[in-house]
């Protein structure tokens, strides 16, 4: 019997990305004729992307489960590796005080954005296969077991999570380093494994978290900032105080597509980190809840996907990609209404950057594909 693909998945995403790109091009076509003399120039390069994105997901498709797993720890190292060249000076590129992104032959794309989706496809077929190992009879004792558990299963998870670490870390990249880090932990809990070492696995995260922003006077800033915004309006608190205003002034039904004022120079990153904040300003309340139900169907059709896989490795992995893409989401969405720190995290599908949507597509025709095999 033929296996069909989620056709009510498909058409959530495909409702997502290009309501996105969308409203993308008409949000940027002030920026680009400002800087490059033509409306156009954001929006070409994000269909490129969205474009290499597809093309990806059609590849995937038709790739067997067993290729994906077999590659999953090659990606997972070549992806550690170009997020380390962010530091060489001839190619890595320094932006908002961050070296986050490589340039070669005037393309420039961001690794880490990669990571998050490269970490999980190697978690997901590293578990599914340890477990498998570890729950066979004939192991012996419990203890054995138990220490069989420990080397084959949770090391590698620390190790993993250590790598994510060091490389993001670095970059100043915590709120990729903490989504990333969320969805590892997600995998790690539904495959079955030692509760105890996910607890200590959070309790490790939110404390090293904790400590990470303490290093940093800006992190402490911003946790300030969304305490106290009317401290500095037209400084430090100068973006909430701005995304807030752009959420209020557009009401119940907005001021429609692409009559945002605070786009014009008053919202600092309108393309990217503050997008929701325009979607408010121009749908309202009503197309904001439109696109907070739309990403949680999706995140639950997702979470359903890997509930009804047979296969461990796309349980696991649907798992890790619906953790990641309801998170940021979240994040990303919260920070504009003051709900929770700036973090810099992109809107999936709405915010201006090619290599995450690149990942977020490409993220989806694995779930797709998870659903035909299933």
């Amino acid at each position: 019997m033929k296996k069909h693909i989620d056709y009510y998945f498909l058409g959530l995403a495909l409702a997502l990305i290009i309501s996105g790109l969308l409203f993308l091009a008409l949000l940027s076509a002030q920026e680009s004729l400002k800087f490059f003399g033509n409306t156009t120039y954001y929006i070409f390069h994000q269909l490129i992307a969205a474009a290499v994105g597809v093309v990806a997901a059609l590849i995937i498709l038709k790739l067997p489960l067993s290729f994906i797993k077999k590659v999953a720890p090659i990606l997972l190292i070549a992806n550690l590796i170009l997020a380390s060249l962010v530091f060489l000076p001839f190619l890595g590129i320094k932006f908002w005080g961050a070296q986050r992104w490589i340039s070669v032959w005037g393309v420039t794309f961001q690794p880490s954005e990669f990571l998050k989706l490269t970490s999980i496809l190697y978690l997901s077929a590293l578990l599914s296969k340890r477990v498998s190992q570890t729950s066979q009879k004939g192991l012996g004792n419990l203890v054995k077991r138990g220490l069989s558990h420990l080397t084959h299963v949770f090391l590698p998870f620390v190790l993993l999570v250590a790598a994510v670490v060091c490389v993001l870390y670095f970059q100043k990249d915590l709120s990729t380093m903490g989504i990333t880090i969320a969805a590892l932990t997600m995998i790690y809990f539904v495959s079955g494994t030692n509760l105890w070492h996910t607890i200590a696995t959070g309790v490790t995260a939110f404390l090293g978290g904790s400590l990470f922003i303490l290093l940093e006077p800006y992190r402490i800033e911003r946790f300030k900032t969304l305490l106290f915004s009317e401290a500095d309006p037209l400084g430090i608190g100068m973006q909430l105080k701005q995304s807030l205003i752009a959420v209020g002034s557009g009401g119940i039904f907005g001021k429609g597509l692409g009559m945002s004022s605070q786009k014009f120079g008053f919202l600092p990153q309108a393309m990217s980190d503050s997008v929701f904040a325009i979607v408010g300003e121009e749908v309202g309340l009503v197309g904001c809840l439109i696109v907070v139900v739309l990403f949680l169907l999706l995140a639950w059709q997702i979470f359903k996907i890997a509930k009804r896989s047979h296969d461990s490795f796309s349980a696991l992995a649907a798992t890790g990609i619906g953790s990641w893409i309801f998170l940021q989401a979240f994040i990303n969405m919260a920070s504009s209404l003051g709900m929770f720190p700036l973090s810099g995290v992109p809107l999936p599908f709405f915010s201006y950057g090619g290599s995450h949507l690149i990942a977020e597509i490409i993220a989806m025709g694995l779930v797709l594909k998870f659903s035909k095999d299933a």
